[in-house]
């Protein structure tokens, strides 16, 4: 219930970044539970992913995009899409680098695509937990020079346990409005997409080299269980079929025996378990599709929109 001596506050705001700067596990800790999949792998975020944090006098409805990044294939040039769309009519946006580091090649590409906003920028320094403070100030005035920021914040969403000064800070920046969700939501990702996701981060987990950019889920089916074989009637029936684009790369998710995709199954079902507080029959399969990264009707198929030639 708000205070009715202030008025209620809402908006969007879109959370940008070059990869692998930490804004998935950003998110999470914002809205209190996992969304957006995390990995020490670039450009791990493909898609926009939305977050709900719902508070007293506000709801603030958080955007997670793909790191912006020089493409290379039509799969990096709908991730670009993704993340640039994402900053069109929101009320803010948080930038974020990593305190521990100065500005590089990426983080001015960021700032050039920020810089003609109207929009309010907050710079997030995250990572802040892993450089001393001297360092961490002169990074700072480093990087308070790429923008005109309404604000600048050093935090660690990895390890701070509140993040109330980013909020008020935000919550200060937006409009009064409506609350866009009910306030017992914090996402409007379906089901489907979100065990996809997981299971493509335990295939992250488990591969290396060449293998994580070359690999999409697709949930194909869910359903009741039957109560027939080994799929109970209390659990969910998933088949998600794991796509790469070469026989060797199928060879590698498999294993030997089916080793390796018989652990990213136990892996990715305990976490959809744990997500949705349902037991889960997790059925993977294996399928090779050709450079599907750069084939616009695969990509369309896999949900990744992208414009006819």
């Amino acid at each position: 219930m708000s205070d009715r001596s202030h008025p209620f506050r809402s908006g969007l705001i879109t959370i940008v970044g070059r990869p692998n700067v930490g804004k998935s596990t950003l998110l999470n800790r914002l809205v209190g539970r996992k969304l957006a999949i995390t990995s020490d792998k670039p450009q791990t975020t493909r898609n926009r992913i939305t977050g709900v944090v719902n508070r007293e006098n506000a709801q603030l409805v958080f955007i997670d995009t793909p790191g912006l990044h020089r493409p290379r294939t039509r799969l990096g040039d709908y991730m670009v899409r993704v993340a640039l769309a994402a900053l069109e009519e929101v009320e803010a946006v948080l930038f974020v680098v990593e305190a521990h580091g100065v500005p590089g090649p990426g983080d001015r590409y960021v700032a050039g695509r920020l810089v003609d906003l109207k929009t309010p920028v907050i710079l997030v320094a995250n990572k802040a937990d892993l450089c001393p403070g001297e360092v961490m100030r002169e990074n700072l005035e480093a990087y308070r020079g790429l923008g005109d920021f309404a604000a600048v914040q050093p935090l660690s969403a990895l390890r701070d346990e509140s993040f109330e000064l980013l909020l008020r800070t935000i919550e200060g920046l937006l409009p009064g409005g409506p609350r866009y969700y009910p306030d017992d939501t914090d996402t409007d990702q379906p089901e489907a997409f979100v065990i996809a996701e997981l299971v493509r981060e335990k295939v992250l987990e488990l591969t290396r080299e060449e293998v994580p950019h070359s690999v999409a889920v697709a949930v194909e089916e869910m359903r009741a269980g039957a109560g027939t074989g080994e799929v109970r009637e209390d659990m969910v029936y998933v088949r998600a079929v794991i796509y790469v684009e070469r026989e060797s790369q199928k060879g590698i998710i498999v294993g030997s025996r089916g080793s390796l995709l018989g652990e990213v199954g136990r892996r990715a079902r305990r976490e959809i378990e744990a997500v949705f507080g349902t037991r889960v029959y997790l059925d993977l399969w294996v399928k090779v599709e050709r450079n599907w990264r750069d084939r616009a009707p695969v990509l369309r198929a896999l949900g990744y929109t992208v414009p006819r030639d």
